[in-house]
């Protein structure tokens, strides 16, 4: 049998999720059966697909008439008196296809198993729903083990677009292809379970998430609402994994996690889900779980502070999640692209499991684990073999051009002070006099000028981030210039570095600076002008000029009084003190500090969220800002509406448009 010969579809259950996929079956235009205990389930079901229906055709959504889509659906009551009813039967045997959505429990499911397979036609296909139970299992109850799959939507049906499809132990080939084109039909994007392994994809790398974040509050990492606002602005995922718990019910996850742990899921539960649910304080339908909300049933976000995450490093969440993916890729239960598929489709999250891992770094991901192990002990912390290997191969990521994903080749120009490294979407410019602590020669000035007028021009490149090699981002001036120079020529020089700087500051394209140590004098100016600071840990940040007699020659007397105030900066230039990091961040002089293994990391990180937005805007807003504020809110504002009134004459905005109506994710292009 192939997809094509499907006429009709008997779903059983018509609870949350079974309501859900007879509404998608019967808008793919198929004849539905829906079946459940008693007419006044049904009528419910009923009604809600109705108005689901209607929602969809306000939208636009719906390609014909909602009693058209109705229709198709007939109700059909599958039991009575403990006993499968005739019309049951009937409906079983004129249907091509069985999708089960009945309550997670085996033997109800191979009690209906069984029964299915006596009355549907030899050609037909029993498919489960079930997002913990074992295929193989279920299909054990029948004589047709070959035509029975795991067919797992995601809630709610109608607007999730993913669907695992999961072999059993005996599933056919031909099962699989005619399960997977019938997903297609239903307008989903499948991916595929080779082996019958506990929580499919989704669930077993979710479980790990949200494990690793429950077991990081329990080990005083943070609280909860810490932990959410890390995952939440630092990986940019729509919700933390204490407000996802509440969104979606915490005894969902409990059970779950149950149940992949009984099937073989080696963890360490951690305790806090069970003492939520023991409480019955499940979410937002109790009305309280981690966080408290308006009443039962009523959903209301959570306040997350972005400060509340600063001290949490989100890769101790994210790691073991990669570790998981690690395996289900290295044991063929998945393909890499299925799994990140699976990841962003069924969890929302911005960007694949790989590729997250990909711009983190893999060796930064196993020293993350590694990490993990030596605190707790834990065998479900040792990395993959998979991820150990690439390590080893030199298969890091981003940063070699290689790791689970292939890069564009990493070219790297060194002239006689500075380094570019070109990883497009991404421009390096590292200076590049460690020995001199990188201090600003003029001759390091013209490079660094001249670098950012080819880097201006390359199509390519969408972000430059400014490091330096070494113990220092740099050090300041190169004073030894300035012997013996006149006053005048030393204007001439501040002048030149100034205009450097403005070119920085008015760049096209954003200019990140990460900086890795001492930035003081010059190179603190030079920072100054990015539209982005991070700070490693180790880094002083000054302006000491004042201690040899002179001042800020290149913006700093301007610059600083600007992002920290005029108290705050005449203080640092008037004693020429210098600050660590984690100060400078409290001023407001650095956006962000992180450990200096990460700095690289979390310097790609931002970038490519930047790269992946609409060039012209970003350009536009960087303008409308920095004239605004230098000007006064009249013509700040009036720079504001006619750039917003320019960029919809782009590209961009059309494809953003179009991206938003279509729920895909943009490609810009900077026309």
């Amino acid at each position: 049998m192939s997809a094509e010969n499907i006429k009709r579809i008997i779903v059983v259950g018509a609870g949350t999720m079974g309501h859900g996929i007879a509404e998608v079956a019967a808008m793919a235009g198929y004849e539905v059966y829906l079946a459940d205990i008693n007419d006044e389930i049904l009528k419910n079901a009923l009604e809600k697909i109705k108005w689901s229906l209607s929602k969809l055709s306000e939208k636009g959504v719906l390609r014909e008439s909602v009693d058209a889509v109705m229709a198709r659906i007939k109700p059909v009551v599958n039991l009575k008196d403990g006993q499968y009813t005739e019309d049951f039967a009937k409906a079983l045997s004129e249907s091509d296809f069985m999708i089960e959505a009945i309550p997670e429990r085996l033997d109800l499911k191979q009690q209906l198993f069984r029964f299915a397979d006596e009355h549907m036609p030899e050609h037909a296909v029993l498919a489960t729903n079930t997002s913990s139970l074992p295929i193989t299992e279920i299909a054990s109850a029948t004589k047709r083990p070959e035509k029975v799959i795991g067919m797992h939507f995601f809630n709610p049906p109608p607007l999730m677009p993913l669907v695992e499809i999961i072999k059993g132990a005996k599933t056919s080939e031909q099962t699989l292809d005619v399960t997977f084109q019938l997903a297609k039909k239903f307008g989903k994007q499948p991916v595929v379970v080779h082996k019958d392994v506990p929580g499919f994809i989704v669930n077993r790398i979710l479980g790990r998430f949200m494990n690793a974040a429950c077991w990081a509050v329990v080990r005083g990492v943070g609280d909860h609402v810490a932990v959410d606002s890390a995952i939440k602005y630092k990986l940019g995922f729509p919700m933390g994994p204490f407000e996802l718990a509440d969104y979606s019910g915490i005894d969902v996850f409990y059970y779950v996690f149950k149940a992949m742990s009984e099937r073989g899921f080696k963890a360490n539960p951690c305790p806090l889900f069970a003492e939520k649910f023991e409480a019955k304080e499940l979410g937002m339908k109790t009305g309280k779980g981690f966080y408290q909300y308006p009443a039962p049933g009523k959903y209301a976000r959570p306040n997350i502070p972005k400060e509340a995450g600063e001290k949490v490093d989100p890769l101790i969440i994210l790691a073991p999640a990669v570790n998981e993916a690690a395996y289900l890729l290295r044991e063929n239960i998945a393909s890499k692209d299925d799994i990140d598929k699976a990841v962003k489709l069924g969890l929302g999250w911005p960007k694949g499991i790989f590729e997250f891992a990909d711009e983190f770094g893999v060796d930064t991901i196993v020293e993350t684990l590694e990490k993990l192990k030596k605190e707790t002990g834990w065998d479900e912390y040792e990395p993959d073999p998979l991820l150990k290997q690439m390590v080893q191969e030199g298969k890091l990521g981003r940063k070699t051009g290689k790791g689970f994903y292939e890069y564009a080749a990493v070219e790297e120009r060194k002239k006689e002070n500075i380094i570019i490294r070109l990883e497009p979407p991404i421009a390096w410019i590292v200076l590049n006099r460690p020995k001199k602590l990188n201090a600003l020669s003029v001759k390091l000035l013209a490079e660094l000028g001249e670098a950012l007028d080819e880097l201006e021009e390359d199509e390519k490149i969408r972000v430059v981030i400014i490091t330096g090699t070494g113990r220092a981002f740099s050090a300041g001036a190169d004073v030894t210039g300035f012997i013996g120079i006149s006053p005048f020529k030393a204007a001439i020089y501040s002048r030149k570095f100034q205009e450097l700087l403005f070119k920085i500051e008015y760049y096209t394209k954003p200019v990140i600076m990460a900086i890795n140590g001492f930035c003081l004098g010059g190179g603190l100016e030079l920072a100054m002008a990015g539209d982005f600071r991070i700070a490693s840990e180790m880094a002083m940040l000054g302006q000491p000029e004042i201690n040899i007699g002179f001042i800020p020659g290149a913006g700093g007397t301007q610059r600083l009084p600007r992002l920290v105030g005029i108290s705050r900066a005449k203080e640092l230039i008037y004693t020429g003190d210098m600050i660590p990091a984690h100060e400078a961040a409290k001023i407001g002089l650095v956006d962000k500090v992180v450990p200096p293994e990460k700095l690289e990391s979390e310097a790609r990180t931002l970038a490519l969220k930047l790269a992946e937005k609409p060039p012209l805007a970003l350009l536009a807003a960087k303008y409308a800002i920095h004239m605004g504020l230098e000007s006064n809110i009249w013509t700040g504002m009036a720079l504001e509406s006619t750039f917003f009134g320019l960029l919809f004459s782009t590209d961009d905005v059309a494809e953003g448009v179009a991206a938003f109506l279509e729920k895909r994710k943009p490609k810009f292009k900077g026309h």
